[in-house]
């Protein structure tokens, strides 16, 4: 099961292209081309662009790939001590792993990036950190949400008001209750997407998942967040109240166009992406509320400039522009991407900001408000080969095909095995 952001078509035609064109770009001899590597939305094309006119100098290629391509191909570049881009985002479940090897990424620190600390949000600054060293520029933040299609609630006779929908779940366990009223009410329709989303925005608000902060042990067998989530999303699945679509796969795209679904917890980049696969017919139909049990955080990446580069302060330059407060009040008027930086989210533009699209849902107010509740919680080294088997794990319940005990152990014991041979 993959919890990651798609790439965007719209970005990726602009990669084919510049790959097309990259041989007889009009460049000239004294610019210097600055490749940017990332794996999804990060709404960037607009400024590459802005960046390119104020400073002529620059040309920037942007290479696009899906996420797991793009980090296991980051290891393979690091390793081989070639091929990586200039400027190189990283989401944050695989800073640990990367912040093994410091010694492959510039020193930001060396270039100035000290005199930005208090741009972002502590936790966000500390996890771009390997030591003393500033590794990475924090983007994004993925302050939880939660998605709703108001009409469908109305059809099975619930409360479509977005503050009166928050009161109906102050737990997770009130939201299985209002899943199984649904249903009742409207069984040609499912509850939620995917057991797989309700499981993450619930580890999402835990202290710890798979590894312990005090060691970096294994935990996931016995760390209760990982086992009540599991349970109380798995249960949801079992009795047949999901879709079974995996987020950002064809199926999940379509399930959003036909309504197969009534709810999806949604941090606040996934906004474009509803709206993407619903299409204008859907405008007015999607609401937003606040998750069950508080804020919590899904996603949010780092720049960092791979130390193999040949023009690292030019990087730097770049990424310090990218993450500047000016460009990350574009990225979220524009996009939805909910900026790590407190004076961004709190800026009144910000908190005024509405979305006609999701039924005039004051997103500003709503994602800035979660986003003062987030929590970093811990992830280990090995966090990105921990978390796999449990996706699939839920999906093989949903399914019919394994019982939620059996899942549970399968999954224990191939996560485990997947850590071992890291």
């Amino acid at each position: 099961m993959r919890f990651t952001r798609p790439r965007h078509t719209a970005f990726a035609a602009s990669v084919v292209a510049a790959l097309v064109l990259g041989g007889c770009s009009a460049s000239g001899q004294d610019q210097i081309k600055l490749s940017v590597a990332t794996f999804g939305e990060f709404g960037y094309e607009s400024l590459f662009s802005e960046y390119e006119a104020q400073h002529p100098g620059i040309k920037i290629e942007p290479r696009v790939t899906d996420f797991d391509a793009h980090h296991k191909g980051l290891v393979t570049q690091l390793a081989a001590n070639r091929g990586a881009a200039d400027v190189v985002a990283i989401e944050e479940q695989y800073m640990p792993r990367f912040r093994q090897t410091p010694d492959k990424f510039a020193d930001l620190a060396a270039l100035g990036a000290n005199d930005l600390r208090g741009q972002w949000t502590p936790w966000k600054w500390d996890q771009g950190l390997a030591g003393s060293k500033v590794m990475g520029l924090g983007t994004d933040m993925g302050s939880l949400a939660m998605c709703y299609r108001k009409d469908l609630f109305a059809a099975a006779g619930l409360p479509a008001d977005r503050e009166q929908v928050a009161k109906l779940w102050p737990t997770w366990e009130a939201f299985a209750d209002v899943s199984a009223r649904f249903s009742q009410k409207s069984p040609g329709v499912a509850f939620a997407d995917s057991a797989g989303t309700i499981y993450t925005a619930m580890l999402n608000q835990s202290d710890e998942n798979y590894f312990a902060r005090a060691d970096d042990a294994f935990i996931a067998d016995r760390n209760p967040a990982v086992k009540h989530a599991f349970d109380l999303a798995g249960g949801i699945g079992a009795a047949g109240r999901t879709a079974k679509v995996t987020t950002f796969t064809q199926p999940w795209n379509v399930a959003i166009k036909q309504g197969s679904f009534a709810t999806m917890t949604c941090p606040a980049w996934m906004l474009t992406q509803i709206q993407e696969a619903g299409g204008t017919g859907l405008a007015g139909k999607w609401d937003v509320t606040s998750v069950p049990g508080g804020g919590g955080n899904w996603g949010g990446s780092y720049l960092t400039v791979p130390a193999q580069g040949a023009h690292q302060r030019e990087a730097y330059d770049l990424a310090r522009w990218l993450t500047a407060p000016e460009q990350e009040k574009k990225l979220f008027e524009r996009k939805n991407i909910l900026p790590s930086e407190p004076a961004v989210y709190s800026d009144p533009s910000v908190l005024a900001h509405t979305d006609a699209y999701f039924s005039g849902a004051p997103v500003g107010k709503l994602f800035a408000t979660a986003a003062d509740h987030v929590r970093p919680n811990y992830r280990g080294l090995a966090d990105a080969d921990a978390r796999p088997p449990f996706g699939q794990a839920l999906g093989r319940v949903e399914e019919g095909k394994q019982s939620l005990p059996d899942a549970w152990q399968q999954a224990v014991n191939e996560s485990r095995a997947a850590v071992s041979a890291h």
